[in-house]
């Protein structure tokens, strides 16, 4: 059936009332509707109360910043199978002060009383997706603060009102948060914590339905009244230290007070004249830059939207970036990246080398330069003055480990599971070491000044989402918004940072919208391929041309874009 649904001859989404660029240079009809244009500013998110919320903010003479805290913290209360306070948070910030951009690594590290032999004593190959032992800190919180001590402009109280009053009175649940809602309790409510603060009499809030979750209004009003020490050394780390105790777990009271975000330098490549910009390991964002690297030297432009060559170069530059992001990319502080290398000109043509025109790579080795689940929200906001957000912030899978510390309102994060347990492997566990992250913002920049804000959510898809979105717009002329909106590849199979090896190729997962001849071409040179209906991630994104902000949101996800 699937087969049979990927070869219809579906050579366009649906019909767009005019030409667009898009049209010209691909050959393809793009369905997409018109970007959200303004000039004293613009907030896009995944859910349009959220973003609501961040306008109201800029209205109210808040900053970029100040709004993209008011409007993350909305989300973990509307979406909170993708995000919350109990998860990680990574950005880029564009100062314009300063006329540079800032990056935030805001993610947590793992308990320091758990060690590697616990796992084997357990005869564990693998660390498990929910429970205990995949906690590791929440840094979400101590991001917001770090943001607002830097850039922010109205109180902490100010900022989280919003989300306190929607958390108390209530707002109506969407369509798609119900839904993976709906998937996450038969996972999560064997955790009572869960069952108790995060289900309506052990079900998911239905569509439409109001959720009220008073807890976690009362923790946003601590942290607001409190600040950032009532999380990580206050009430709230007390009763989160003493839910993992109770649970048979190893995060501790000590270990919340020893967390500190970590201001961190951006890392670029230039692409047709475009810096992209990603943030460093930990996280994964540099394989879009290898990628992009890798595709610089073809012709994608002449090739067009959609064809046998654009498909086949985009997963075999994949291929070859993800085997060094299962490789070299983790912990800094333990094992550092030659990011310079990774990201160098010369490293990429020598890797493209590696590309059989013809022919689907079945295994590639990592070089030497000298996941497919998880569930995010991203965000994008800026200003009158001209400063743009690009946020990310995540529990990693769905609404995370399933602990649900009684009565915060909030679940801890089972980021932990990213951790290799193969000894001397650069991601191994170890105690107080961050695990690899997928979450990542993305910037771009042109001639030095900023250009573009986006992101695009859903752990191993992030990367390649990203790069997907820079050759639409750069190498097949779409808008903001036609970027978005424009079918995506999603190749899966590679060797993972966790140790697992690709030894198969893989698999490609395409939407529908590529030509069926495409199709039949990649199946010729080798791939397996596939059609899925979900797995492509959710963008949005802020562009600036001459004084104007463009928002775009797609419609895989129940976002906004407004500005004013």
């Amino acid at each position: 059936m699937r087969l049979a649904l990927l070869l219809l001859p579906l050579t366009c989404l649906y019909l767009h009332p005019r030409a667009d660029a898009a049209d010209r240079v691909t050959g393809l009809n793009l369905a997409s509707r018109s970007e959200v244009m303004a000039t004293h500013g613009m907030v896009a998110s995944s859910q349009p109360l959220a973003t609501q919320i961040g306008l109201d903010i800029l209205k109210a003479g808040g900053s970029a910043v100040d709004a993209a805290i008011a409007v993350n913290a909305a989300l973990g209360l509307m979406e909170p199978t993708g995000c919350g306070i109990g998860g990680d948070l990574f950005a880029i910030v564009w100062d314009p002060q300063t006329r540079r951009l800032h990056g935030l690594n805001a993610s947590g590290r793992s308990p320091r009383s758990l060690t590697l032999d616990h796992f084997r004593e357990q005869g564990l190959t693998e660390i498990p997706p929910y429970g205990v032992l995949p906690l590791s800190v929440p840094g979400a919180v101590d991001g917001w603060f770090e943001l607002h001590a830097r850039f922010g402009r109205l109180p902490m109280q100010r900022i989280l009102a919003p989300a306190i009053g929607y958390a108390r009175d209530g707002h109506p649940v969407a369509d798609l948060i119900a839904y993976y809602w709906d998937r996450s309790v038969p996972r999560l409510s064997a955790f009572a914590g869960f069952r108790r603060q995060m289900t309506v009499d052990g079900r998911a809030p239905r569509k439409g339905e109001l959720w009220r979750n008073p807890n976690l209004a009362t923790t946003l009003t601590t942290i607001a009244e409190q600040g950032r020490d009532a999380f990580y050394r206050g009430p709230i780390a007390r009763t989160i230290a003493a839910e993992v105790r109770r649970e048979g777990g190893f995060l501790s009271y000590d270990d919340l007070a020893a967390h500190r975000s970590e201001w961190v330098e951006p890392v670029s490549t230039r692409y047709r004249g475009y810096d992209v910009w990603e943030l460093p390991p930990n996280s994964q964002g540099i394989a879009a830059l290898q990628i992009l690297n890798i595709l610089e030297r073809y012709d994608l432009k002449g090739h067009g939207f959609g064809s046998p060559e654009h498909l086949h170069l985009f997963v075999e530059a994949k291929k070859l970036a993800f085997e060094d992001r299962a490789r070299y990319y983790a912990d800094p502080d333990f094992s550092p990246a030659p990011i310079g290398r990774l990201v160098s000109k010369d490293y990429a043509a020598r890797r493209g080398k590696l590309i059989d025109l013809e022919h689907a790579a079945r295994r590639v080795d990592a070089g030497n330069p000298a996941l497919r689940e998880g569930d995010t929200v991203y965000l994008t906001t800026a200003d009158a003055d001209g400063m743009m957000v690009s946020l990310i912030q995540s529990n990693y899978r769905g609404m995370g480990s399933g602990i649900c510390p009684d009565p915060l309102g909030f679940c801890l994060q089972d980021r932990g599971q990213l951790f290799a347990l193969e000894p001397g492997h650069r991601n191994v566990y170890a105690p107080g070491k961050r695990p690899f992250q997928t979450i990542i913002p993305a910037f771009v920049t042109r001639d030095g000044k900023p250009w573009l804000s986006f992101g695009v959510m859903g752990g191993d898809m992030q990367p390649q989402g990203h790069a997907q979105i820079i050759m639409n717009l750069i190498d097949f002329g779409m808008n903001l918004q036609e970027a978005g909106d424009a079918p995506r590849i999603h190749h899966t199979g590679s060797s993972e940072p966790t140790g697992s090896t690709m030894r198969d190729g893989g698999t490609v997962h395409l939407e529908s919208g590529f030509p069926y001849e495409s199709v039949r071409a990649l199946m010729r040179k080798g791939h397996r391929v596939t059609w899925d209906e979900g797995g492509y991630g959710g963008y949005q994104a802020i562009g600036l041309r001459d004084g104007v902000y463009y928002g775009a949101s797609e419609s895989r996800k129940d976002g906004q874009a407004a500005g004013y």
